[in-house]
């Protein structure tokens, strides 16, 4: 028994933190620390049939990052399959290296299908909060039922973390963050009365961002969500900058690479993810592949998507400006055919994930609403007014994509959204200028999520579009809050959850609408 355990444990676990660097370090890695480490919490994510990422990152003071040594330390680790860790199934070391931030991550491998298990990190006599992870069903099994919560854009001074800790509570299999987990800048300073806003404190080098994240991730009930579930992420603009595109942010820095790189690394550190492999050397982190797939058995395919490290640049943008505006049709580049979102690689890889699903359901995980959502009314093709920063920027690309669904035939898509802070229910149709028609069929359906905390336009103006949009069914920016989503062989039921007071770390929470997905039928349905 004993033999059997020792073989399985050797086999267990890819650990992602360098270890053979850390042996570099001739003397070795450090075993304690005076001061409790394990301040930032645990996480866990990317979960597979068999395998589940854990994380944690060592810091004794979420406010300062000189509370640590800049020395390897080794950080141990357990997984159970009780609470009380009377039945540890793996455990092992792992190297936190003060060059990754003292993150840790373990891909830890060989596990069953479709189980729960509790995870929990040891640094000398210091022990971790415990937390509770799940692998995926097997490959070829239909289960009963998914529940998973989804959210966005999380601007720590716009309110409290009440979502996450509804989301917790709710114990559901799986949480989706599609963006803006962190800002890249702190409060509005708002200078002389007459000044416009300006944004303070924003994050340009890897200190910076690290310092955001250690100040999100202090937060219990953000602790708590991480806890109560493994996590699938993507990120969108403020993890980087406001409205950057490739290479490129609003200002046109020529030293923009380099903050990407560093906001890159900083999202590493601090995230549950699976990287294929840690590209050589120290300054790796020049691009960082995101998009990926994760099965649910039979039952849903996740396709996450990285709408920002491939894009084309922001169309019409104001003079000497990079990002976004809004525009009206005669912005001709806004329809450019050679336009992308998601650049050409992914596009075919989301493709072929189309062309070899075999899942009931096919849920794209991304970042931006991907309905039209004209600003004014539209009567002929040459009218509209648009947001260039979202899919609306890049017409020719939604096009594709759309085509790409009717050409592969994927089971049941259903679009998840954030950014824009607003919940919308959408129905997706190749020709949004035209009625609902046996050549113009409803092809997908859409839920947008609204923010976790981050504030919003005025609901009038929400009621317009959804007035001047009609394949957009439901609108509502006035609540933070977060989406459950209840997804079985039959239907999907989307639940749209507003908290009560974002500025209440108590606040309440109630089910503001309720829709629902039939299979086999694209096309939201308001049932409460």
């Amino acid at each position: 028994m004993q033999l059997a355990r020792r073989i399985f444990l050797a086999r267990a676990a890819r650990l992602l933190s360098l270890a053979a660097y850390a042996a570099a370090f001739p003397g070795g890695a450090a075993t304690r620390l005076t001061r409790y480490p394990f301040r930032l919490g645990v996480a866990s994510g990317s979960p597979r049939p068999t395998a589940i990422v854990l994380w944690t990152r060592i810091l004794p003071d979420p406010l300062d990052a000189a509370s640590i040594a800049p020395v390897p330390l080794a950080v141990r680790w357990e997984l159970a399959e009780d609470e009380a860790f009377q039945k540890v199934i793996a455990t092992g070391m792992a190297t936190a290296l003060p060059e990754l931030a003292h993150s840790v991550h373990v891909d830890v491998a060989g596990l069953r299908p479709d189980r729960w298990y509790w995870y929990r990190f040891m640094l000398g006599d210091a022990v971790s909060p415990s937390g509770r992870t799940r692998t995926a069903p097997a490959t070829d099994a239909m289960p009963a039922a998914l529940r998973f919560a989804f959210a966005s854009c999380q601007h720590w001074e716009f309110g409290h973390y009440a979502a996450h800790r509804h989301i917790a509570d709710a114990a559901p299999d799986l949480v989706a963050f599609l963006g803006d987990y962190i800002y890249e800048w702190g409060p509005y300073d708002l200078g002389h009365p007459a000044a416009p806003r300006a944004r303070s404190n924003e994050c340009v080098t890897l200190e910076n961002y690290r310092a955001r994240y250690a100040q999100y991730k202090s937060d219990p009930d953000l602790q708590a969500a991480h806890r109560a579930a493994p996590w699938i992420v993507t990120w969108d603009d403020h993890e980087v900058a406001n409205d950057y595109a490739d290479d490129r942010d609003e200002r046109l820095d020529s030293g923009f690479l380099a903050r990407r790189a560093a906001a890159y690394q900083a999202f590493y550190e601090h995230m549950p993810i699976r990287l294929p492999a840690l590209p050589a050397g120290l300054q790796r982190f020049a691009h960082l592949r995101l998009y990926e797939r994760y099965d649910w058995g039979r039952l849903a395919r996740f396709h996450v998507l990285d709408d920002r490290q491939y894009r084309s640049y922001q169309a019409c943008p104001a003079p000497g400006r990079g990002g976004s505006r809004s525009v009206s049709a005669s912005c001709t580049e806004r329809t450019d055919a050679a336009r992308t979102l998601l650049g050409t690689e992914q596009e075919a890889w989301l493709a072929d994930g189309f062309a070899s699903s075999g899942a009931t359901w096919n849920i794209l995980a991304q970042q931006t609403l991907m309905a039209q959502a004209s600003q004014v009314p539209i009567t002929r093709p040459d009218e509209g007014r648009f947001w260039t920063d979202g899919w609306d920027g890049y017409p020719a690309a939604r096009q594709r994509l759309f085509d790409n669904i009717v050409r592969h035939r994927p089971a049941n898509p259903v679009v998840i959204s954030g950014d824009v802070h607003t919940f919308y229910a959408c129905n997706l149709k190749p020709d949004f200028g035209r009625p609902v028609s046996p050549d113009n069929p409803v092809i997908a359906s859409e839920f947008c999520g609204t923010s976790v905390t981050s504030d919003s336009r005025p609901q009038s103006r929400v009621d317009r579009y959804v007035a001047q949009n009609p394949h957009i069914r439901y609108g509502r920016a006035d609540r933070r809050g977060f989406v459950m989503m209840e997804v079985g062989p039959e239907r999907t039921i989307a639940q749209l959850m507003g908290l009560d007071d974002v500025h209440m770390p108590d606040s309440g929470v109630s089910t503001l609408a309720r829709f629902t997905v039939e299979n086999g039928r694209p096309g939201v349905v308001q049932t409460g």
